[in-house]
């Protein structure tokens, strides 16, 4: 199954975020999306481990990897940016100033529980990071997945299988087939590929799809 990549995930994303929006982007995935913010979108930038207003790092600038977002990919600092302690920065993450974060996943389910911590597997290696502050403490909390695993078995679940980071945290997810919204009377499909049917794409998910 054809798919979009990574990188089309994150212009989806950028593009959708409101404009003067102060947004966390976590560990993985989610990183890539300060590629994709336009300068006239006026985002600020939000990185757990100390950094405020920044961007993905321009072509041809050198980089400084002291200045490295939750991926550890160097960054650049935008004008009027700053660095600032981790008390502070778990401080605007925790204390409801992030309009946004977008995060990771390992499985959604259908009244927006997420899990991104731990798949239980006694070979992983569990990582809560700052997760569970911002699942708390943003004002809208967003997934950003491939939509199935490797080996093709659904994140987007009924019912969380792993443990769970947050409950109904997650309002929209992102994957490479669609983008789902997270509503009171379930999960209704905002976009998909043009390439799959809403059957293929409900079959590839296990809870059910409005359209």
């Amino acid at each position: 199954m054809k798919t979009l990549s990574r990188e089309d995930v994150a212009r989806k994303v950028a593009s959708a975020l409101p404009a003067g929006a102060v947004v966390n982007l976590g560990i993985g995935m989610p990183t890539l999306v300060s590629r994709y913010v336009a300068a006239q979108q006026d985002v600020v930038l939000q990185s757990e481990n100390g950094i405020l207003n920044f961007e993905g790092l321009p072509d041809g600038q050198e980089p400084d990897y002291d200045c490295i977002d939750a991926s550890k990919r160097p960054i650049a600092v935008r004008e009027g940016g700053a660095y600032i302690d981790v008390m502070t920065s778990f401080g605007l993450m925790r204390g409801g100033h992030l309009d946004v974060a977008v995060l990771g996943a390992f499985e959604v389910s259908a009244v927006g529980d997420l899990a991104n911590w731990w798949t239980g597997d006694p070979q992983d290696v569990p990582g809560i990071g700052g997760a569970m502050d911002l699942a708390c403490g943003a004002k809208a909390i967003w997934a950003m997945m491939e939509h199935t695993t490797k080996d093709s078995r659904p994140k987007i679940v009924e019912s969380c299988a792993y443990p769970l980071t947050a409950a109904r945290v997650i309002t929209r997810i992102f994957t490479d087939l669609a983008t789902i919204d997270i509503t009171p009377a379930g999960l209704h499909v905002r976009e998909k590929v043009e390439w799959i049917s809403s059957e293929e794409l409900q079959a590839r998910t296990a809870a059910p799809l409005t359209f």
